[in-house]
């Protein structure tokens, strides 16, 4: 059965809260593995731009006896390669988590705000048929 304006309302406020903070978790989560997947394009990439002389050219001690030109070159190059085989990695690393912590069930439909006897589901206590994939 419907439920009241008033109620109604209240519901909507608290489903579209509880779903934006899973979105938040899902982007925090997402934003933590990308980055420690990532990190070694980051970092090869960063010191093949600190050290090249056309881009920053630092004066640290690495970049004059170690790198010049055309290893800082290689570098930026190395780092472009390795992150296409790296963000399919991490993709895959937040697909798999967010499988099996259910992380895409918690959200709630807002029908639960209009009609009464809807039941909140989320990752352990939802009907086991369900599936986020298939």
């Amino acid at each position: 059965e419907p439920r009241s304006p008033w109620c109604c309302l209240a519901w909507t406020l608290v489903i579209g809260t509880v779903n934006s903070l899973v979105f938040l978790l899902n982007l925090l989560l997402m934003f933590v593995i990308f980055t420690i997947v990532l990190l070694p394009t980051i970092v090869v990439v960063y010191f093949g731009f600190q050290c090249h002389s056309q881009v920053l050219h630092s004066s640290a001690r690495y970049c004059k006896s170690i790198l010049d030109d055309n290893s800082s070159s290689a570098l930026i190059i190395l780092g472009f390669v390795i992150m296409s085989p790296l963000l399919v990695v991490a993709m895959a690393i937040y697909c798999s988590l967010a499988r099996r912590l259910r992380l895409l069930m918690c959200f709630q439909p807002y029908s639960l705000a209009v009609y009464k006897g809807g039941r909140w589901c989320c990752a352990r206590g939802c009907n086991t048929q369900l599936k986020a994939w298939v």
